[in-house]
């Protein structure tokens, strides 16, 4: 970058992030592979420490050639079997099992966990992060969506960060910085709509996975694009905001907006706007979040907004994507229901991916579900793990 023709100095690293120890869980997918690639970018700011995946063992191997963490491990006790064959020459150490992923969550060195396992299983570990008083950059959506008053009162004790990753709640976050939170009038989540946005009811009934998976403006995991095109994904973005930024549900809301340029906006009670605004780009708001409180230079994309053109905004038709709805039912019961309506919903849409279930069977299978669930009212952990279990249960006898 240059200034009137004269270089400007590169910024120095800051200290509160020099050499600053790194965990990520779920270190194999796309949150975790764009992870890896900001902090390779971001150089001795940063140091991986620890990561944790399910069962790629050939990425992970190649993450450790790469990277040199201290320690790893493989959900699956099998691939991780076959993990330590691959780097049994180098000097890390391999766990496996629920065990590994705790460990790693809670790795001496580190003091950043990034949560980035998808799906319910990212909870446990990353409580373990918050206990052990580790800030914790959350790209986990279930983990607030399923016990957000443990998660967020956990945190409060342990005076450790939650530091949100999700694009739209990344530019909530930046919007509120230096804002109280008595000036906030609403939260307006934007959402791309999916790549079925276009398609009538007729035509949603007959859509293949490889439909679905077309995202039109962002590359992420399977799970998170179907979510996106039946509009859950904002649905549990909007639970997971509540417990985020301690604003009630009806003072939430969402528009559709194509482009994917205005990630969110806050609305203050006099009535002025702040949206954030930059190009699809997940590396953007994972730099901020392993950087926070300051910003690094970074060589990533930059907006043009004269090559965009225009920016459109339209209200989101509950009727045509009906997961929005139940997902906001699931957050007016409380207790135990969001648990319920997020495990359905993994179960479900693998058995979409699978090609077991159709497009359109999804919200069903989700408010059969919750619909048939008795709500446990300010549950602890253990009850939310059983209805948690007991959802996929029932979820799984309705797809069969």
């Amino acid at each position: 970058m240059q200034t009137n023709g004269v270089p400007s100095p590169r910024p120095a690293p800051r200290p509160d992030v020099m050499n600053q120890g790194l965990a990520i869980l779920g270190s194999t997918g796309s949150i975790g592979v764009q992870t890896l690639e900001v902090a390779e970018c971001l150089g001795d700011q940063v140091r991986v420490v620890a990561l944790a995946a399910n069962s790629n063992v050939e990425a992970l191997a190649s993450q450790v050639r790469r990277f040199r963490p201290l320690a790893v491990a493989l959900r699956d006790p099998a691939a991780a079997g076959r993990l330590r064959q691959e780097v049994g020459s180098l000097d890390v150490a391999v766990w496996e099992g629920d065990e590994g992923m705790e460990r790693v969550a809670t790795h001496p060195e580190a003091q950043l966990v990034v949560s980035a396992m998808v799906g319910a299983a990212g909870l446990l570990p990353t409580l373990s992060a918050i206990r052990a008083g580790k800030h914790v950059a959350l790209a986990n959506k279930e983990t607030l969506v399923a016990a957000g008053a443990i998660v967020t009162g956990e945190a409060a004790r342990a005076g450790v960060r939650l530091l949100p990753v999700d694009s739209e709640h990344s530019a909530l976050f930046q919007c509120l910085v230096g804002e109280p939170v008595g000036a906030v009038e609403r939260l307006i989540l934007t959402a791309s709509g999916g790549a079925l946005r276009h398609l009538s009811p007729a035509q949603l009934s007959k859509v293949t996975v490889a439909d679905v998976l077309a995202h039109p403006t962002w590359n992420m995991g399977d799970k998170l694009t179907v979510d996106c095109a039946t509009l859950m994904n904002k649905g549990l973005e909007i639970l997971e905001a509540q417990w985020l930024f301690g604003i009630a549900l009806d003072r939430i809301s969402v528009v559709i907006h194509h482009q994917s340029i205005v990630h969110s906006l806050v609305e203050f009670v006099d009535g002025s706007a702040k949206a954030q605004l930059s190009p699809p780009d997940m590396r953007l708001p994972i730099q901020y979040a392993l950087t926070y409180p300051g910003r690094a230079p970074a060589d990533w994309p930059r907006l043009d907004l004269a090559g965009v053109g225009s920016l459109t905004f339209e209200e989101p038709d509950f009727a045509r994507f009906p997961c929005l709805e139940l997902a906001l039912d699931a957050g007016r019961r409380g207790g135990t229901a969001p648990a319920v309506l997020s495990a359905a919903d993994e179960v479900a849409v693998q058995a979409f991916l699978e090609g077991r279930l159709a497009f359109t069977e999804i919200p069903r299978i989700l408010h059969q579900t919750l619909t048939a669930h008795t709500v446990a009212d300010s549950p602890e952990l253990a009850e939310i793990l059983e209805a948690d279990a007991w959802a996929r249960a029932l979820a799984a006898s309705l797809i069969a």
